[in-house]
């Protein structure tokens, strides 16, 4: 790094510290918190509003995930009515083949354990389950009772050219969820790159007051010195008064630089929800001594790290399964379902459980649309359309998805450059204007130049303060858009587990 530069940041720091005695001599009553760029990174990323709600977005992401899971594992569950009481008339078919209506009155008791599970490739589910029914007959006196046991029963639902809609999700969701995962990541870079511009804001508000301060002590004495010459008859009263519209203007500069740095504090630190009266002290950052990024490795991380590459996957997978239940749905199906057990009933409970009967059954549905007018033809012809469109606004976005990160390793390659050309336009800007003053004062330019030369050390400082924020954002809009720490020249990686826990 240049040699410039790093003297320009010491210098920097120095003055932005000593700029903030003032202040802290207004505050005193509060505590100082010195705090670093990484430091003011680490605090966001822990508490910020953004990144709440980028743990709440994961997690929401990985419970969705893990329900994805769920689906495809047995599951044991437990049915019962305990009880049903009927009392009604119903139509009863004698012996003879004749109708007639009877009073019933009975009282029911069902339990039905159960253990099923999905058949992911196929779409179709097996189940086993046992079962057991109590008949309480009430107008009985006796009250005699009914039972009827299922002790074992196996089955199979399958259907047969269906839309299977557990293939897809088997395809789509993890994906999903790895693009959760890389999303947030990419929701912490962009806290860093959120909070630098924030940190900065208040570092050139605090060089903006600097600079006013300055300024003002400098018309200041100006001021004084020119009086003094006026009451002597070697200067104008013009500009003597232009002297003193000079101070007023400094003073009301310092004013409005005073409140621009109460203004973006609070902005800092809401942002970072510190919620106590001290006063904020930042340190500018280094610059990290490392080379210019190589355009083909950026783009090449880009395209394996980040979650919008996954996301072009994703979006021609939904596009495709969304054809696929076009061309499935409305059209020839059908259904199998088989099941197979041992039933008994009496009317003891001991007696159901012996001697058991087998049970059998099997049936086989089919649904064949005769006429439909082209509705399933024109849900086809949609899904055809959407998926080529789908098709097309990927092939678009891949192309803007590599010049969006070509276009920021240009301009982070640029701003090494940028900064050593603003720190010497600084430093020179700065020498100029102390050579003007002093050929002021021994009156050998006029009040003109010398404004134009403050003008210009004026601006020479505030762009060097912009570019060092322009640097920082180009270097976290880098990890951002690759998941790679160039300094370090390793992976982003996040501990996802914390999250979870």
């Amino acid at each position: 790094m240049n040699n410039i530069i790093m003297r320009k940041i010491i210098y920097l720091i120095f003055t932005i510290l000593m700029g903030s005695l003032d202040i802290l001599h207004v505050h005193s009553q509060g505590n100082v918190v010195r705090l670093s760029l990484e430091e003011v990174i680490q605090t966001a990323s822990e508490q910020s509003p953004d990144a709440l709600m980028a743990r709440h977005r994961f997690l929401s992401s990985y419970w969705e995930y893990r329900s994805y899971l769920a689906q495809f594992k047995p599951k044991l569950s437990l049915s019962a009515t305990i009880p049903s009481l009927t009392k009604s008339m119903n139509s009863y078919t004698l012996p003879d083949g004749t109708e007639t209506f009877v009073h019933q009155q009975y009282t029911s008791y069902t339990g039905t354990l159960s253990l099923s599970q999905v058949i992911g490739f196929s779409g179709g589910s097996i189940y086993i389950q046992s079962g057991l029914q109590r008949l309480r007959n009430n107008l009985d006196s006796a009250g005699l009772s009914s039972w009827l046991s299922h002790p074992v029963t196996i089955g199979l639902r399958q259907p047969i050219y269906n839309f299977n809609s557990y293939k897809w999700q088997r395809r789509i969701d993890p994906i999903r969820y790895l693009e959760a995962t890389r999303r947030y990541i990419e929701d912490m870079e962009q806290i860093s790159i959120t909070v630098t511009r924030l940190f900065f804001n208040l570092i050139i508000a605090e060089g903006q007051l600097q600079i006013s301060r300055i300024n003002e002590a400098n018309y200041d004495t100006l001021y004084r010195i020119a009086r003094g010459r006026f009451n002597m008859g070697t200067i104008a009263e013009n500009e003597l008064l232009q002297l003193e519209l000079n101070l007023l203007k400094s003073r009301a500069d310092a004013e409005n630089a005073r409140l621009d740095v109460e203004n973006s504090e609070f902005i800092l630190k809401s942002y970072l929800r510190l919620k106590g009266q001290e006063k904020i002290q930042l340190i500018p950052p280094s610059i990290p001594n490392q080379g210019s990024v190589s355009v083909s490795d950026a783009i090449e991380y880009a395209r394996e790290n980040r979650a919008t590459a996954l996301e072009f996957e994703r979006r021609i997978l939904e596009a495709r399964r969304d054809l696929d239940q076009a061309k499935h749905e409305g059209r020839f199906q059908a259904n199998l379902s088989i099941d197979y057990g041992l039933s008994k009933n009496g009317p003891n409970l001991s007696e159901v459980y012996k001697n058991l009967d087998d049970m059998q059954q099997l049936s086989f549905g089919v649904y064949v649309p005769i006429l439909d007018w082209g509705q399933a033809k024109g849900r086809i012809k949609m899904a055809e359309s959407n998926n080529e469109l789908v098709k097309t606004a990927v092939e678009q976005e891949s192309i803007d998805f590599e010049q969006e990160v070509y276009l920021a390793v240009m301009q982070y390659n640029m701003q090494k450059n940028q900064m050593e050309i603003a720190a010497k336009s600084d430093t020179v800007a700065d020498k100029s204007y102390q050579v003007a003053k002093a050929r002021y004062l021994i009156g050998k330019i006029s009040i003109t130049d010398l404004n134009i030369a403050q003008s210009e050390k004026d601006l020479a400082r505030m762009n060097f303060l912009r570019a060092l924020q322009r640097y920082w954002n180009s270097y976290y809009t880098i990890r951002k858009l690759t998941h790679f720490d160039f300094t370090n020249n390793l992976p982003i990686r996040v501990d996802l587990n914390k999250i979870i826990e």
